[in-house]
């Protein structure tokens, strides 16, 4: 009997005869014909010397991509619309590999994956290409991540230090603050010299208009863009969308010498797009049924952000990429995978968030593997416990729901971790500069907010810091130039907490 394999060769063999005396005139190198389309997929037969990777030109200008080549086939992604593709069309190979336009006149602007711009603004006078997949820099060319990138979120500069080249994950269930957190740290770059760039993979439009909206209000957009591909488009865009981030990314870096944040938002949707298409292509599914290469698709992606040697130009490029979690599941394919790439995880929980407690940080399970060396030295010296101690105190709260009676030692520690945990809540769009976070964080790990009222935390820690503005800047301005807490500066600022609490009579 005649196997199914041969059976499936013969039929391959007769589409392939009938291509071939329908186009007998044809290139087959550079020139192919669609036998088979739908799913925002295509079969060509000829393309004989396509590479993978490669742009193929669609009739109407559509543009595909070679995916999987076969031994007598070309299995193609469109990257838009296929309607008015039909069987019998001809396909070009360009000879080009996926690039995307880059260059200042993106700042300030929103675009596709393609470099096609969705604003109103007009088109953009770009002179340079820069191809999407690239072979991350060399251990030779880089440096270790030491300085500082400041988010103005005080739970996260103090206890969770982010670093210029780093890659740190941003991982949480919907709608615990994840968008809210990144946002927030595009707008504490205003006076910090970085180029912002957020890539919204698989958002709904009206979350991305917002976001610019956000952008566009307070001014972060004189030195932000946006990639977006939002989620009505096809599958092969949302899988463009972070390496077109990535290489407008490196346009700055790498020729401009300057540094560059980039968020990713999300990866979860960007491995399912993947999934998607890899699953059209007739690729092995594994396990979830995502493919086996899609560790390598993100770890090639997040590898390239980097902090440049010295010689190379010093620019850095550092990483947010965000994962969502189904009920708080880190164990999932998708977040193991993202978290054994990055440099350690900001992890935000439902509970928390529900319970009002936002940035909704879980200080147990967030890490950042760069440490002390992205802080400055002024908030290592104050914040040196803060983790520690939080992390004691949930524990503890936890235990103490069982216990009718407390010794005092037990109890003036819950007091104690309950203020640290109101004085890290911060409200949205509010960041802070570095040297006021010093000195609010200052004021709670050294025990001056032990006699305010709970509920009155938030407002005396920010009291303390407009009195600091008002009758003390120089303490401020001394924390901001140095950088440092020297003992001299700790005992001027004790001594202005004594004078604070004696005015509000505390």
């Amino acid at each position: 009997m005649t196997s199914i394999a041969e059976r499936l060769r013969g039929l391959d063999a007769l589409v392939a005869d009938q291509v071939a005396r329908l186009a007998p005139q044809m290139d087959r190198a550079r020139v192919g014909t669609i036998f088979e389309v739908g799913d925002g997929v295509a079969r060509i037969y000829g393309l004989e010397d396509a590479m993978a990777g490669e742009i193929l030109e669609f009739p109407g200008g559509l543009m595909g991509l070679a995916f999987n080549l076969t031994e007598d086939s070309v299995e193609a992604v469109l990257l838009g619309s296929e309607k008015g593709i039909q069987e019998g069309d001809e396909v070009r190979s360009t000879g080009r590999l996926l690039e995307i336009p880059a260059g200042p006149a993106m700042i300030g602007r929103v675009i596709d994956p393609l470099g096609n711009p969705l604003d109103d603004k007009g088109a953009m006078q770009t002179q340079v290409r820069m191809p999407l997949d690239v072979v991350a820099p060399g251990v030779i060319k880089r440096q270790p991540v030491k300085q500082p990138l400041q988010t103005g979120i005080r739970a996260i500069d103090a206890m969770i230090p982010i670093g210029r080249g780093q890659r740190e994950l941003i991982i949480g269930d919907r709608q615990t603050g994840k968008t809210a957190l990144v946002v927030d740290t595009i707008l504490n770059q205003h006076d910090q010299n970085v180029i912002c760039i957020y890539v919204a993979i698989g958002q709904k439009r009206s979350s991305v208009a917002q976001v610019v909206k956000v952008l566009g209000d307070r001014g972060a957009l004189k030195y932000s863009l946006v990639v977006a591909a939002s989620a009505s488009e096809p599958a092969p865009l949302l899988w463009m969308a972070p390496y077109a981030g990535c290489a407008i990314a490196e346009y700055f870096c790498h020729r401009e010498k300057r540094d560059v944040l980039i968020i990713y938002d999300d990866l979860s949707k960007h491995a399912t797009a993947y999934r998607e298409m890899s699953l059209l292509l007739r690729r092995p599914p594994g396990r979830e049924a995502y493919p086996g290469d899609v560790f390598y698709l993100h770890s090639r992606l997040l590898e390239r952000a980097v902090k440049m040697s010295d010689a190379e130009g010093g620019g850095s490029m550092t990483a947010l990429p965000i994962i969502e979690t189904k009920a708080d599941d880190l164990s999932a394919y998708i977040p193991t995978n993202v978290i054994s790439i990055t440099d350690g995880q900001i992890f935000l929980k439902t509970n928390l968030f529900n319970a009002g407690i936002r940035p909704a940080v879980d200080v147990g399970l967030s890490v950042s593997r760069v440490g002390g060396a992205a802080q400055i030295r002024a908030m290592r010296a104050v914040a040196g416990t803060l983790k520690l101690d939080l992390a004691q105190y949930r524990d503890l709260a936890a235990f103490s729901q069982f216990a009718s009676d407390l010794d005092p030692q037990t109890r003036a520690q819950l007091e104690r971790g309950q203020r640290l945990t109101e004085l890290l809540k911060q409200p949205q769009y509010s960041p802070q500069p570095v040297e006021q976070q010093v000195a609010m964080v200052f004021f709670g790990v050294r025990g001056h907010l032990q006699k305010a009222p709970l509920d009155k935390v938030m407002d005396v820690a920010q009291e303390w810091v407009r009195f600091l503005e008002l009758e003390r800047p120089q303490l401020l301005e001394e924390i901001k130039e140095k950088k440092q807490l020297s003992e001299e500066l700790a005992n001027q600022l004790n001594q202005a907490a004594a004078d604070f609490k004696a005015a509000k009579g505390f």
